[in-house]
């Protein structure tokens, strides 16, 4: 999770999000990472997850990702959660939980759904209020900043 929160910092520093993810093998060796780029790309895809797939499946040769773990700071949306079960994805390990848009259980538990034909182990809340903290903040500074924007 601390790669993870490092490639939200990152993505911060770009005025994203601050959502980072990285994917380990079945040996938990890091072989891809990925932070928001949604504003950066233009492209409503790039959340952190659909970037670190993109460079795993990449360096694999293979758009599935079997034995693999996905490790993010907030919990994924149906989006992202969706593309981790076609990359065939072992487990989903994220930080803070998302009420909004969260598919592991936040709004809905897309993981759980029986009716799926591949799934995965979920398991969230790891280093939760880092992860979570990190969002707040930024969110607080955008507030801030923009309430003194004339614009």
């Amino acid at each position: 999770m601390r790669l993870a929160l490092d490639q939200a910092r990152q993505a911060w520093a770009q005025g994203e999000v601050p959502v980072g993810a990285v994917v380990l093998d079945a040996e938990q060796a890091c072989i891809a990472q990925g932070y928001n780029r949604t504003i950066t790309d233009s492209d409503p895809t790039a959340h952190a997850e659909i970037v670190a797939l993109r460079s795993a499946a990449a360096r694999s040769g293979n758009y599935r990702l079997p034995g693999a773990t996905v490790v993010v700071t907030l919990e994924p949306c149906a989006m992202c959660l969706g593309a981790m079960l076609h990359a065939r994805i072992a487990r989903v390990v994220y930080g803070a939980p998302d009420p909004k848009t969260g598919a592991c259980g936040g709004v809905i538990d897309l993981a759980a759904e029986p009716r799926l034909n591949h799934h995965t182990q979920v398991t969230g809340g790891v280093l939760a209020e880092e992860c979570g903290d990190l969002l707040r903040q930024f969110f607080r500074s955008r507030r801030s900043k923009d309430s003194h924007d004339p614009q």
